[in-house]
């Protein structure tokens, strides 16, 4: 064989086994990956031939399908979609699925290997396959208010309940209706989506975990816990100037409007949280020192880092601190610190459950399609970031927020309710965003709640205190409280 000949074949040769190799990879090593994708509209396709199970809420199907007689033997419906969009998510032919129907799909498809037993019996006896059913933890009654609270505006709610982490309530507004993505008409679909396309701010997003945003005056419970576990009590005097000048700066740091927190410069711990003061929190969080502001806001969850419920929650953090003036700033809840809805909904829960904070999970059970539990969750600690006794304190001092203070509009008549106000700056010309975190009964909390109101131009106390009381009230209601 003459030289180009053979250079040929060697060619030849090496593209072939390179080509070997790549279907190999692909049918072997990212088989799993590309079957997963979001992208991947066969597979789908594949699953439209088998009723997918249902996703429950209080015993009502938010999520199922339906049998069409069509070449797509199956059709996804949502019948209180808006209510629960944000966490469903869709299921569509075109744009796959989002929200609980993507964290769980392959219980929901049928696919999951805890339904082998099924599928083989399936298999043998000539049973069409089916998927199993998702039930979530949500409280009717609590996402009814919340989104009804929200109407309107721009934000999120998130209730927790305190001692398991079980999430009560997930609300987002604006929403929309995930039926209309899951249509057989691709013209349809695709219309839908471009009208949500151009929507701002775009209702597919879930804001209670997709986004953080700077929490205010919220941040001033986690400076206060850092306080106590240092030997703070809440009638402890700190200094509460009219003015801040931070240090190594000529930049001033002033109160809310310009208020002053007390004639005398000074005042107890509980009184400056009461009334949200924030140059006795710059002051105090820059005494305390980076290290344990830092060190208390990781133990609450503000620890730069994602996690699941099985939905995935964006980080919370406060962000770099490059010197004391930055600290004082951060220390009322400004600069870098951000926060999602779900990670002050968990502030509140960890105080409310005695200084303990349990994992938020969103799934109480998925069960095969008999109703048999295939499994349970367990509640399980997320971290310990105060003592008892801290917790108790802490607990004090939001009850005089609600009785006396910044938190009034979420008092509830016969109920005790603990609570903290936020009122965050975004920019100049902007609205600012406002926040309340609250539980209740505060004395045996069973409800802790996050209500953000995006640039909604008043304060944590007017705009989402009474949207947080609608909430607790309704869920105490239907627990006979």
């Amino acid at each position: 064989m003459n030289a180009p000949l053979r250079r040929v074949a060697i060619s030849v040769l090496v593209l072939f086994t390179l080509l070997i190799i790549n279907v190999n990879y692909i049918q072997v090593v990212r088989s799993e990956k590309l079957r997963n994708n979001a992208s991947n509209t066969r597979v789908l396709a594949e699953e439209y031939d088998r009723e997918r199970g249902a996703i429950v809420v209080g015993g009502t199907n938010v999520a199922e399908s339906v049998p069409t007689g069509d070449r797509l033997a199956y059709l996804r419906q949502y019948p209180q979609g808006p209510l629960y969009a944000a966490v469903t998510g869709y299921y569509s032919l075109i744009y796959s699925r989002t929200g609980i129907e993507r964290a769980e799909n392959d219980l929901l498809a049928g696919s999951d290997s805890r339904l082998f037993v099924r599928r083989l019996a399936d298999l043998f006896t000539g049973r069409d396959p089916s998927g199993g059913d998702v039930v979530l933890t949500l409280d009717p009654a609590v996402q009814q208010a919340a989104m009804a609270g929200l109407e309107g505006v721009t934000g999120a709610v998130v209730a927790l309940d305190p001692s398991t982490g079980a999430v009560l309530g997930m609300a987002s507004t604006p929403t929309y209706d995930p039926t209309q993505l899951s249509s057989h008409d691709p013209d349809a679909i695709r219309a839908y989506w471009d009208s949500l396309e151009q929507q701002s701010p775009d209702p597919r997003l879930n804001r209670a975990i997709a986004d953080n945003y700077p929490p205010g005056s919220l941040f001033k419970v986690i400076v206060s816990a850092a306080a106590l576990e240092d030997g703070y009590r809440p009638d402890t005097v700190i200094p509460a100037p009219d003015v801040l000048t931070l240090p190594n700066t000529s930049t001033t740091l002033e109160n809310f409007n310009g208020s002053i927190c007390d004639p005398s410069g000074e005042q107890q711990l509980i009184r400056a949280l009461t009334i949200s003061c924030n140059t006795a929190f710059a002051q105090l969080g820059i005494d305390l020192g980076e290290d344990r502001i830092r060190e208390m806001s990781e133990a609450f969850g503000l620890d730069g880092e994602s996690f699941d419920i099985p939905l995935r929650v964006e980080p919370s953090g406060i962000g770099d601190i490059e010197s004391e003036a930055a600290l004082g700033q951060t220390s009322i809840g400004q600069r870098d610190v951000r926060m999602t809805p779900l990670q002050a909904a968990m502030v509140a829960a960890a105080v409310a459950n005695d200084g303990t904070l349990m994992t938020p999970y969103l799934v109480d059970q998925v069960r095969a399609p008999d109703l048999s539990v295939l499994d349970q969750t367990d509640p399980e600690v997320f971290s310990e970031p105060v003592s008892e006794d801290v917790a108790g304190q802490l607990t004090e001092m939001m009850r005089s927020v609600v009785d006396n203070g910044s938190g009034r509009a979420a008092q509830i008549p016969g109920v005790q309710v603990a609570g903290k106000t936020g009122t965050a700056q975004v920019r100049e010309d902007v609205p600012d965003h406002n926040w309340f975190i609250g539980f209740a009964p505060a004395d045996d909390p069973t409800i802790a709640v996050a209500v953000f109101v995006a640039n909604g131009g008043g304060t944590g106390g007017d705009v989402s205190a009474p949207i947080a009381r609608q909430v607790m009230q309704a869920y105490l209601e239907g627990q006979g409280g």
